[in-house]
């Protein structure tokens, strides 16, 4: 039975935030993929299109998520099902922390405006 503990998560930053991964091909799963994320105070990441469907569970704080152009707020418990080929940024406007809990396929990529193409090592 794989069990991944907390000590033994990877950590990975990107763009100002921090992916702590607990689910992955490396730690035994076949198919998904989970982690935390931490979006610190103030910051906006930049608008990103992804090629699997998220599910997002903000686990504590505030954050502005834009969805193919409609920004919305939502609070800890609130859940966003991001499809794929959604275009999404991510905003903490408060002062402090936001943790959220991301699961998807294994596999995924993102895209940003300029055409770079992101392979998250977390998600593969």
């Amino acid at each position: 039975m794989p069990i991944v503990r907390s000590s033994e998560a990877v950590v990975h930053e990107i763009h100002g935030a921090r992916f702590v991964s607990y689910a992955t091909p490396g730690s035994g799963s076949k198919e998904l993929c989970a982690w935390r994320g931490e979006i610190p105070a103030g910051l906006k990441a930049p608008a990103h299109t992804v090629s699997r469907e998220e599910i997002f569970h903000l686990l504590d704080g505030e954050l502005l998520i834009t969805l193919d152009g409609r920004t919305e707020r939502i609070a800890a418990g609130d859940t966003v099902i991001i499809n794929p080929g959604a275009t999404l940024t991510v905003e903490n406007p408060t002062s402090r922390t936001a943790y959220s809990w991301v699961t998807t396929s294994i596999g995924l990529e993102a895209r940003l405006a300029d055409g770079t193409r992101i392979v998250p090592p977390w998600a593969n």
